[in-house]
């Protein structure tokens, strides 16, 4: 049994390495038009009263944010489509019920004109509530088509949402467990520790990130460097649904796939491994919200009559972001090389986590998984024990066992030799 215990860090270099073996260099990519659908990135902007406080640069947070707006208008890529979303922009008044509706498109995503874009921020003015739950609701609906886009949320907001009970980290979760791989990040204006830790959770939902902003010009940089980001080629997960057993679960190519778990769940895939190949599997489990200490991942390569192969697992006991764990599996060549089409083993990957939750926090939807595959040559000596058919569940167990056994009646047998020697 090989248990391999890889970083975060670890895991990125291998996606890293993935991205550049399946798509081809910018390059190359050049010569040929790819026809891959244009980024699209939503500026949701909060409008709320609150927004007139004077604390930003001697101006108000609505100034600062028009001020950094006109400088990110004027810096959009132009393969990028951007549109801009409100909150509190329209209703003044008391009733819950309106104000919590209050969210519309200002500027709807698509080819930037950036002289309408900037006369309609130009005309905003701080006015009422704070439905950050509805208004990403209404973004990512904005951000709808095109499956291969790119699509990301900015949230600009100086308060935490006041229209609950729609809690936006829950509605950030649910618009992530849809697998349309949208990304929400979030700057808060000033922000406190409510806030701060709102904004945080939505970020962290979806892969996001969150920035507290003092100056006008901090705003400015992150915003366009997150509209930058948007326009840069990424690899976008496969969306996979894995089954409770190997004998249901999906057949799997190279490549980067995203899944969502339920808490301490197994999940299965399946892979083909041809003799020759090394099946190199990683995968990462995030803790988008909050969690019990004591969790741990389990990543197991098992033949489909239910023998283990090999084991990755990893394990901890403090707050985390996410934990990875890993696996390889070399399949040796065979000894006859005139035959020309090998069969291929059929390889069950099982995904298994061992995350709990305080009963104060939902656990559905289920925690967000990204499952790596490769598969390259395998080494002409391997010295990986897996791949001369040890490392397998009880015959390394027994290796062991038999190992110890040996060397403990060779050790006691020396030490009774020193005694004798001793005595005489």
């Amino acid at each position: 049994m090989i248990i391999s215990k890889w970083p975060a860090t670890a895991v990125c270099g291998l996606v890293a390495t993935l991205a550049v073996g399946l798509f081809p260099p910018a390059a190359a990519a050049a010569d040929e038009p790819t026809g891959k659908p244009a980024p699209k990135v939503d500026l949701v902007l909060d409008v709320s009263g609150s927004m007139r406080t004077r604390d930003i640069d001697g101006q108000s947070r609505m100034a600062a944010a028009k001020q950094a707006f006109n400088e990110v208008l004027d810096a959009v890529p132009q393969e990028v489509e951007l549109g801009i979303r409100t909150l509190g922009a329209d209703y003044p008044g008391k009733d819950t019920k309106v104000g919590c509706k209050d969210t519309k498109q200002l500027y709807p995503v698509g080819p930037l004109d950036r002289t309408e874009a900037k006369t309609a921020v130009a005309t905003l003015a701080p006015t009422g509530w704070t439905p950050i739950g509805p208004a990403l609701l209404g973004a990512a609906d904005d951000l709808e088509g095109d499956g291969d886009a790119t699509r990301r949320i900015v949230l600009i907001t100086d308060g935490e949402d006041t229209c609950a009970p729609l809690d936006p980290c829950e509605v950030a979760r649910e618009i992530a467990a849809k697998g349309i791989h949208l990304t929400i990040d979030t700057l808060g204006l000033v922000p406190d520790d409510k806030t701060r830790r709102q904004l945080t959770c939505i970020a962290e939902a979806t892969g996001g990130t969150f920035t507290s902003v003092q100056h006008t010009d901090e705003l400015s940089r992150r915003v366009t460097q997150l509209v930058d980001r948007a326009a840069d080629p990424v690899v976008t997960p496969v969306a996979t649904e894995g089954a409770a057993r190997c004998a249901d679960a999906p057949r799997i190519k190279p490549g980067l796939y995203s899944d969502r778990e339920k808490f301490s769940e197994h999940r299965w895939y399946r892979v083909d491994v041809l003799p020759g190949q090394e099946l190199r599997a990683s995968v990462s489990v995030g803790a988008d919200r909050a969690v019990n200490q004591d969790y741990g991942v389990l990543l197991r390569a098992v033949t489909v009559h239910g023998r283990e192969i090999v084991r990755g697992s990893e394990a901890g006991d403090g707050r985390t972001d996410v934990i990875s764990s890993g696996l390889r599996y070399p399949k040796p060549p065979l000894d006859n090389e005139d035959e020309v089409r090998p069969a291929a083993e059929t390889v069950c990957l099982q995904v298994s986590n061992a995350f709990s939750a305080p009963a104060s926090v939902k656990t559905t939807p289920g925690l967000p998984v990204e499952l790596t595959v490769d598969l390259v040559d395998s080494p002409d000596e391997p010295s990986d024990l897996a791949a001369f058919g040890l490392g397998r569940g009880w015959w390394l167990l027994g290796t062991l066992a038999l190992t110890g056994l040996v060397a403990g009646l060779l050790w006691g047998w020396l030490s009774r030799l020193r005694l004798v020697w001793r005595s005489n």
